[in-house]
């Protein structure tokens, strides 16, 4: 019984701690990290977000990029944070694909990270060079069918979400379209032929932060995508605000990982 009696009590100062926590919480100012440049599709939500959770939070949210190794310099560095919702990740499929994309990883995104709430939601956008005779996706696929391995699509280089998206579109529609990789986005889409992924733009907290913390944010995430403002510049730039809770974010983030890994195992895609 008092073995009993002692484990209630660690239960409930546990959930006492969390509670205080939260409450006080954010009492510093918090970090965004993204694994991108600035200037780009993550970055530009991420400061749309920093700025409205600095507005709520009372505090500075600074946006903290940290750009390589296919985002998972980002990844690794807040998966290994400390868990009390001050070092957050801002990314896209990215963090999903790398799952089965790189053979062996410091940290494991089902495992490693708590799923916040996706902010946003880009459309798939297919972009055809002029000079090739279609005028839509039908026509598109009859020419790649008759014509296996004589057409060409670019990305923003090996293992990037465009690189995927293309090997998706491939493995959905059975074509042999060749894949050109170009040192980022701005080259591959001046290239053409080339496709803008379907990417939404996720945050994610490091595995084990508060529970109370998680819905703290996630909150105030929802609250930002229903707000005016964000959600008429999201919409400027052709994204749609999204704001779900953790456990939808979760149930997407499981999705992903499976869906993703069909597609490098069948493509065989690899990084350089």
């Amino acid at each position: 019984m008092k073995t009993m009696a002692y484990t209630l009590l660690m239960l409930a100062l546990s959930a006492a701690t969390a509670a205080a926590h939260a409450q006080g919480y954010p009492a510093r100012p918090v970090r965004l990290v993204v694994g991108f440049t600035p200037g780009g599709g993550v970055d530009i939500n991420a400061r749309l977000l920093a700025s409205k959770l600095s507005e709520y939070f009372g505090q500075q949210v600074l946006v903290d990029n940290r750009p390589g190794a296919g985002t998972n310099i980002a990844n690794e560095h807040v998966a290994k944070s400390p868990p009390d919702g001050y070092t957050l990740l801002v990314n896209t499929a990215a963090v999903a694909i790398n799952m089965s994309l790189y053979k062996k990883l410091p940290f494991d995104t089902l495992r490693d990270f708590a799923p916040v709430s996706v902010f946003s939601m880009s459309p798939n956008i297919l972009v055809i060079h002029p000079s090739v005779p279609v005028k839509n996706v039908k026509e598109l696929l009859a020419l790649a069918r008759s014509k296996p391995g004589k057409l060409n699509f670019s990305s923003a280089g090996s293992g990037t979400t465009q690189h995927l998206s293309g090997e998706l579109f491939k493995l959905r529609t059975k074509t042999d379209i060749v894949h050109v990789p170009y040192k980022g986005s701005a080259p591959s889409l001046t290239a053409l032929i080339g496709g803008e992924v379907v990417v939404w733009y996720g945050v994610l907290a490091p595995a084990n932060t508060p529970r109370d913390i998680v819905s703290t944010l996630s909150g105030a995430v929802i609250k930002a995508t229903r707000s005016p403002d964000i959600k008429q510049r999201l919409l400027d730039q052709g994204a749609e605000p999204v704001g779900n809770t953790p456990e939808e974010f979760a149930k997407l983030l499981r999705e992903e990982v499976a869906k993703w890994a069909e597609v490098v195992k069948v493509s065989g895609a690899k990084v350089d």
